[in-house]
């Protein structure tokens, strides 16, 4: 049988890549994580590390063997955490990772809800994207995951228990007529659609604006019209999904500029230095002044927050659920 903590130092020296920072991590010196993986070598008759210059890298079945069991000690922590909020040890602790945009709008709602009616549990919160969020609660590092999805966004892997928690409408984002900046085509001349119409739209003003942004009403956006223009791109999940919309319209966007931060993206934008698409809750988050937005129909990613396994969840998860359901 592997010895869990013999996993414990295989999985430290896979995440900081070198013996010195695994020791560091765990509070071992250098020759206790060097024995344990030697005893961990002898225990699978494997070997799992191997010298590359000054350093070390992970064999191909240390890999296998690191992956496994991050699983396995992520399960045990977590049910370590759930065992004790049962039987009363201590009050606990839920942990939550979340894209920036949730951290920016209904997270902090939820969080206040949790300090409130609970205010023995600790909430432990993570930023990243959906991706990164999955595999952290795969490997049992965080409880809840609050990610989002396209309907062309790969489905997820089998075993999570989704709960719906909001529809989040995408917006066209393009220079306010005001800063007299258009996004340029690639000779530095105004990009263009085929209709020659700037990238602010047929008329040079926005034609959509996310709920409570305004009280006017507006048309919404035509993607097409701006296919001549450069394009600032987000995360890849976004990415994937900026280059679906725009294939369905008739062109491959030009990327000129990725960037996850919406702080910078707006203003690259307001600057001049092409369009981008937002979601709503980005905009809610932070709105650039020098920015205008239209709703691009049919774009609308699903907001949930995501568990392993099917209900009854632990008390401290439920609480957290209830709490983003409230606060959505």
């Amino acid at each position: 049988m592997l010895d869990v903590v013999r996993l414990r130092v295989l999985v430290a020296v896979a995440r900081r890549g070198s013996l010195t920072a695994a020791a560091k991590e765990l509070h071992y010196s250098q020759p206790s994580v060097s024995h344990h993986l030697a005893r961990l070598e002898a225990e699978t008759g494997a070997r799992l590390i191997q010298r590359a210059g000054r350093g070390i890298r992970l064999t191909e079945a240390g890999r296998l063997l690191a992956e496994r069991a991050a699983d396995i000690i992520g399960r045990l922590d977590a049910t370590a955490e759930e065992l004790a909020a049962h039987v009363g040890l201590r009050s606990g602790r839920v942990r939550l990772a979340a894209f920036p945009s949730a951290l920016g709008t209904f997270v902090p709602k939820a969080a206040m809800r949790i300090a409130r009616g609970h205010p023995g549990l600790r909430l432990e919160l993570t930023e990243t994207e959906p991706p990164e969020a999955l595999r952290l609660l795969r490997a049992g590092r965080v409880d809840v995951a609050v990610m989002f999805r396209y309907d062309d966004t790969t489905p997820e892997e089998s075993g999570l228990h989704l709960t719906h928690l909001l529809d989040d409408p995408s917006y066209l984002v393009s220079p306010s007529p005001s800063t007299g900046e258009p996004a340029t085509g690639p000779a530095g001349e105004p990009a263009t659609g085929p209709t020659g119409e700037s990238a602010t739209g047929p008329t040079g003003e926005s034609t959509s604006e996310p709920a409570g942004a305004s009280s006017e009403t507006y048309e919404p956006a035509r993607l097409a019209e701006h296919a001549g223009a450069a394009w600032i791109a987000g995360c890849d999940r976004c990415r994937s999904h900026l280059l679906d919309i725009c294939a369905k319209a008739g062109f491959e966007p030009r990327i000129s500029f990725t960037s996850d931060d919406i702080v910078a993206v707006q203003a690259l934008v307001a600057a001049g230095m092409g369009l981008t698409v937002l979601p709503g809750l980005a905009l809610a988050a932070h709105r650039h002044p020098g920015v205008t937005v239209a709703e691009i129909p049919g774009s609308t990613r699903h907001v949930h927050a995501a568990v392993y396994g099917e209900p009854p969840h632990p008390p401290a998860t439920e609480a957290l659920l209830s709490a983003l359901r409230e606060s959505r």
